[in-house]
């Protein structure tokens, strides 16, 4: 198995249209787990530590624009910490300090895990993804780039460049449920944005379908019963919000969770994450 070590995007992409069947390495928190196993033997890898490009954020008064080699420990500090703490609070929760320093992202977006933890509030903000093979950049909506468990419409040839959303006025929260407090696999999680300038509440769940799932129905109930001048709503429509989520996921059982456990963890929450929302601007 050879290993390619380009330094610019171009050479990456160059590399992948050499070796079509080659495997792009991030941090190779997934992949190398698999390459233990014996569950992947590719032919060729094009590692990306050393693409200086891949590891930009640009934070501008409305947008955050986070490069694909972005590590989780790069998201838990700096101004990504302050313009996006959803994002700092779900990268806390993966794995060990040296995952943290290891994995991406990029990776985490690319591998499309529904259990992936950075996922729910990129598609919560209506993330955009570049992509760039050789015939150039493209722009992809996240929800149409996550198709299903593990699978992406990333093309053959194709790198993930960066991850850019408008930059949110409001309160953020990610929470998660696992099987014990820490370095776990979600069971389910949650992220729930105030968007004080929309008056909108955005909501996306992990772990409870193929892909995040996005309960438009809570969030528009929700949204509809704010009080928005004063910040504040019932203990009912906070109650209804957590239940249109909950009725919302299709959760499964497996050796982590029953279905029935994951459905309810789902509701409790989306609705602290929506009363912690509220407190903070309280």
């Amino acid at each position: 198995m050879g290993v390619v070590l380009p330094t610019t995007l171009d050479e990456a992409v160059d590399a992948l249209a050499a070796t079509p069947d080659a495997q792009l390495l991030a941090g190779g928190t997934d992949f190398c787990v698999e390459v233990n196993f014996g569950l992947r033997r590719p032919a060729a890898v094009v590692a990306l530590r050393r693409v200086r490009e891949l590891r930009h954020v640009d934070v501008t008064p409305g947008e955050v624009v986070i490069g694909a080699g972005t590590t989780y420990a790069d998201l838990c500090a700096g101004r990504l910490r302050d313009v996006l703490p959803a994002l700092s609070a779900a990268a806390r929760t993966v794995g060990s300090p040296q995952i943290r320093n290891a994995g991406t992202i990029g990776g985490n977006v690319a591998t499309a895990s529904p259990a992936g933890d950075t996922l729910p509030l990129l598609v919560a903000l209506d993330a955009r993804v570049t992509l760039c093979g050789h015939e150039g950049e493209r722009e992809v909506p996240i929800g149409e780039l996550l198709t299903g468990v593990k699978r992406t419409a990333i093309a053959p040839g194709e790198v993930l460049v960066h991850v850019a959303v408008e930059r949110p006025h409001g309160p953020q929260q990610f929470l998660k449920v696992g099987t014990r407090n820490a370095m776990v696999i979600a069971v389910a999680s949650a992220a729930v944005v105030l968007d004080l300038d929309a008056r909108r509440v955005r909501v996306a769940l992990g772990s409870v379908g193929p892909v995040p799932v996005r309960p438009r129905l809570a969030e528009d109930e929700i949204s509809e019963a704010i009080d928005w001048v004063h910040l504040r709503a019932s203990d009912a429509a906070v109650a209804r919000f957590g239940e249109l989520a909950a009725q919302t996921s299709s959760p499964i059982t497996d050796h982590r969770s029953t279905a029935e456990y994951r459905r309810h963890a789902v509701q409790v929450i989306a609705s602290r994450g929506l009363r912690r929302c509220l407190a903070d601007v309280a």
